[in-house]
């Protein structure tokens, strides 16, 4: 009698934490998909799909979506043809009447599918538009992706399952914040990649992690540059030998990728990279500047360049640090020596999204804030009660 009851508790508990987990899990998907779509929104009214040249002065064509599916965009922009050639790929296997009948398909009103969907003029072009729709879905994907890759990354590094979703969510809400000066495709699958490399470097073998770094450095060449700071997470997992090893072998995944993609993109016009230090030092001497107003979610506000937005993440960056632990502090000081000094000499003034290789470290830093307002709530509300 007693062992019956015992297993009928049992039974009961389990379906009670089948059923809290399912419940999480929902709320969880209901959530990241609110936060992802609400951030791709605020990236695609802010840029679109760089529709247009962003380069002020810049000849027809240099980093455009036309010019990057055509594989005709100058260098080092076109080299990150992950979405344009799967995009190219998957257009070449529809049928051309499939393509003809979405073309011209209608909603209940009448009017056209894809003008009701895009303002873009780029999306209402025959030879354009189906690319332009997997692509736009695929950077959504990619959100949506970024936000649970974050998630489970926050989760692997000692953040409760509340913390991890909350600091997930903040940090892709931020994303349009950080597309200053530019957003481009590429930038959102680049987050998915730097969080699910990390998560992976911390809890798998590094062999799992090659297809990773492939598709992340096909994505966006840079990654070839982040892949040494992996080397802090792969060491904790085992031997100097097999993390340099490891490392090693990853950094040259992505060199043949980049490789290959050089080799394909050769006779395009444009360089390797532009120097920017000119632009950079003169940016210094007028920082005034970067009080310019921007939109982000059809609101007016200052430029997360300016100094106020980088005191506040300064600030928030000295709070969270001492609460990473010791492998993510080294991981990111390794990112930050690479990233920088590239961020000073390559990128434009103010592209914070060109100081991406901090992102991992900017969304655990968050988490652990969050960790440590919620201990200290509850402390209060303890001695508050005693």
């Amino acid at each position: 009698m007693v062992v019956a009851q015992s297993a009928e508790l049992v039974k009961q508990m389990a379906n009670k934490d089948l059923s809290s987990r399912l419940y999480r899990c929902s709320c969880l998907f209901v959530l990241f998909f609110v936060a992802a779509a609400a951030s791709f929104n605020g990236y695609y009214d802010k840029w679109q799909l760089v529709d247009i040249d962003l380069l002020q002065g810049s000849p027809q064509g240099v980093n455009n979506f036309k010019s990057m599916v055509d594989g005709t965009g100058e260098r080092p922009f076109v080299y990150r043809q992950l979405l344009p050639m799967v995009a190219n790929w998957i257009d070449r296997q529809v049928p051309e009447q499939t393509k003809d009948r979405l073309f011209t398909a209608k909603i209940h009103s009448g009017k056209l599918f894809r003008e009701y969907m895009f303002r873009s003029p780029v999306a209402q072009e025959r030879a354009y538009f189906f690319r332009y729709w997997i692509v736009y879905a695929l950077v959504f994907l990619f959100v949506w992706i970024s936000v649970y890759a974050m998630y489970i990354l926050c989760k692997s590094v000692g953040s409760p399952p509340a913390t991890a979703a909350a600091a997930a969510i903040i940090m892709i809400l931020l994303m349009p914040y950080f597309l200053t000066v530019g957003g481009y495709f590429y930038d959102y699958p680049e987050l998915a990649f730097l969080a699910l490399a990390v998560w992976m470097a911390l809890n798998l073998d590094w062999w799992w992690m090659i297809p990773l770094v492939a598709l992340a450095t096909w994505n966006k060449e840079s990654f070839l540059l982040f892949s040494p700071s992996l080397y802090p997470l792969l060491r904790q997992r085992g031997s100097r030998i097999s993390a340099l090893f490891g490392t090693g072998l990853l950094g040259l995944t992505c060199a043949v990728v980049y490789g290959v993609l050089r080799l394909r993109f050769q006779n395009n016009p444009g360089r390797t990279v532009y120097m920017e230090l000119g632009y950079q030092v003169n940016f210094a001497l007028h920082y005034a500047n970067s009080f310019f107003w921007e939109k982000n979610y059809g609101v007016i506000a200052i430029k997360a360049s300016n100094p106020l937005v980088m005191a506040l993440i300064a600030w928030t960056v000295w709070r969270g640090w001492r609460y990473l632990p010791r492998v993510i502090q080294r991981h990111a000081m390794i990112a930050a020596v690479i990233n920088f000094p590239l961020f000073i000499l390559f990128c434009a003034p103010g592209e914070l999204r060109d100081l991406s290789f901090l992102y991992v470290t900017f969304v655990l830093v968050i988490a652990a804030n969050l960790k440590d307002w919620a201990v200290g709530s509850a402390r209060s509300e303890s001695r508050i009660t005693t």
